[in-house]
């Protein structure tokens, strides 16, 4: 299925809630926000019949969000049958990994192909202050090390002003382990929208000036539009995702399914095609399947992060889907 401006849609994120263990700055007001009221989230059953229509599409790859997916009862049996879907090629999954140790044996069972774990820091104190909460960025780095044993795994650093110290330690963890490590740009929404991000030019400078053979890798290494580079001795690889600095419109192949049912064809305007009415008011496949064929067509050709003026979404990341 092609967008007004050619780009072929693969790639669909699913978040099933948006309640969080945490309260990461970034992502959530001090006082967090009110969670939706239960009835308003879409069953997994419901879910199922949304990634159906989208495979129908030709949409084939899956990643599973929040909030924090763990939280909700039943995400690893949701993800076994998101697998067991005819011509769905590929489900990952992305979470803040407190949750992950105890539910890894079924995830792996459920043929999860990937996951990616949110940690910012590696200092204690810092990992607190930032997520509002009493965890530790030791238990994170827990189940990445667990993770990293069995499946193809993934860090993710937001870029923050007060983080800046903690960009060679992160980075060092796709030296001694088989992992990529994805610095990504702070992204000026919701309850960040006054925020600010390093740009990923200096954190690349950075990163050379510790390892000076650090080189472009030339072949994918997932669904995203991540910049990889390793040098050599590296394990892993080190992502840049600088949709704020450069932005990467022109191959964008996503949509967004929030954990209520509105399907967003880009991550800045507010605007989207809502499935969920539809679904419980007895809507058939083929309904299904023009909704989802709508949102794609409503696809901008370009998202408006260097003009916040213009951005229309002012929800939190959790209430959209990390």
């Amino acid at each position: 299925m092609l967008d007004p401006f050619g780009r072929d849609i693969t790639y669909l994120r699913l978040s099933i809630t948006d309640r969080c263990n945490l309260r990461c700055r970034y992502c959530m007001p001090e006082e967090g926000v009110p969670p939706t009221a239960h009835d308003s989230l879409l069953r997994y059953e419901e879910l199922l019949r949304i990634a159906s229509a989208a495979v129908s599409l030709g949409i084939d790859r899956f990643k599973v969000t929040g909030g924090e997916p763990l939280v909700r009862r039943g995400c690893a049996d949701f993800i076994r049958h998101l697998k067991a879907l005819s011509g769905v090629r590929q489900v990952t999954l992305t979470t803040n990994g407190l949750l992950l140790p105890p539910l890894l044996d079924e995830l792996c069972a459920a043929r999860l192909d990937g996951v990616n774990i949110s940690l910012d820091t590696m200092d204690n104190v810092q990992y607190q202050r930032l997520t509002r909460r009493a965890h530790t960025a030791d238990e994170v780095l827990r189940a990445v090390h667990l993770c990293a044993a069995r499946l193809p795994t993934k860090v993710n650093a937001v870029l923050l002003p007060e983080t800046a110290d903690q960009l060679i330690p992160l980075a060092e963890l796709a030296q001694t382990l088989p992992i990529d490590v994805r610095f990504i740009e702070r992204m000026p929404l919701g309850a960040d929208e006054n925020g600010q991000t390093i740009r990923a030019d200096a954190v690349l400078d950075r990163l050379r000036a510790r390892w000076p053979d650090l080189a472009p890798v030339n072949q994918p290494r997932g669904n995203g539009p991540a910049r990889y580079f390793r040098a050599p001795g590296m394990q892993g690889c080190i992502g840049l995702i600088d949709a704020v600095s450069h932005g990467f419109c022109n191959r964008c192949n996503r949509l967004r399914l929030t954990s209520t049912g509105l399907l967003k064809p880009c991550l800045c305007y507010e605007q989207g095609v809502e499935l969920r009415p539809l679904l419980r008011g007895g809507a058939g496949d083929t309904t299904l399947q023009n909704a989802i064929r709508e949102a794609i067509l409503q696809k901008p050709a370009a998202h408006c992060f260097s003009q916040q003026e213009n951005i229309t979404e002012h929800k939190s990341m959790n209430q959209i889907g990390g």
